[in-house]
């Protein structure tokens, strides 16, 4: 299996060459083809040149996407250049890559195209402030109301797509904070989702970008893409581009 994992960095110099390599370690344990593609959103720090030095692709954004871009130009290289499935991985040290092998399991056994990895199955790990939690329940209810789906961890960026979910991406993916309204396109587009539980961390390094104040606009900003996204979205009748020939799909965990 041909997997590539997307890291969206902007400001990550403290924090890449550990994920980086954290990464080429988990492939070494569990015998996996893992390809880091790190998505340098126009770094002020010395991201770039730091990432240049370490085994991976590295795709250097010339102006600022925000989230939203930098994960899509990520998945794009990943549709375009065969991969079997996609992986999106936060650049700060949030998610330690040893727990993908239970993402790709989930997605071989349950056949799931969309595979997110939630902090609140098993309540273990760092379950963020009292604040964020509150507003991923809030969001786990609207997006209940909405889909008729329940979705523990919506705004959670550890996540595994197959080529018929990297298909819909490569067209459209949400800017900003895009993780929640994604969760809408991948149902209205009748994509088979799940969760697996998984340990996160705190932050290893640098600062969050969403504060106190931006954490209220930003429940009210996705809120109301979240209800617009679900009225707008039609299925996208998508024919994934198969992967390249001659690529295995053995998995050994």
């Amino acid at each position: 299996m041909k997997i590539a994992v997307v890291i969206p960095a902007f400001n990550e110099q403290s924090n890449i060459a550990a994920v980086v390599n954290a990464l080429h370690q988990t492939a070494a344990e569990h015998g996996l083809n893992i390809t880091p593609v790190v998505v340098n959103d126009c770094s002020t720090d010395n991201t770039a040149a730091i990432l240049s030095t370490l085994n991976c692709v590295a795709l250097n954004l010339p102006v600022n996407l925000g989230i939203g871009g930098a994960v899509q130009t990520g998945m794009k290289y990943a549709y375009r250049n065969g991969f079997d499935v996609a992986f999106q991985l936060d650049g700060d040290g949030q998610h330690p890559p040893g727990q993908i092998p239970i993402l790709v399991r989930a997605h071989i056994e349950q056949g799931w195209d969309v595979v997110i990895g939630s902090r609140f199955l098993k309540n273990e790990g760092f379950q963020s402030t009292f604040a964020r939690r509150t507003g991923i329940k809030y969001f786990k209810h609207l997006i209940k109301l909405l889909c008729g789906i329940t979705v523990t961890d919506a705004t959670s960026g550890y996540r595994l797509l197959n080529r018929k979910a990297l298909a819909i991406v490569d067209m459209y993916y949400p800017h900003d904070y895009p993780e929640p309204e994604a969760v809408i396109i991948y149902s209205r587009n009748k994509l088979k989702m799940g969760e697996v539980p998984v340990i996160m961390l705190e932050r290893q390094g640098g600062v969050s970008s969403i504060g106190f104040t931006k954490s209220i606009f930003y429940m009210v900003k996705v809120t109301l893409a979240v209800v617009f996204t679900y009225f707008v979205t039609k299925p996208k009748n998508l024919t994934p581009s198969p992967s390249p020939k001659g690529e295995g799909n053995n998995y050994n965990a």
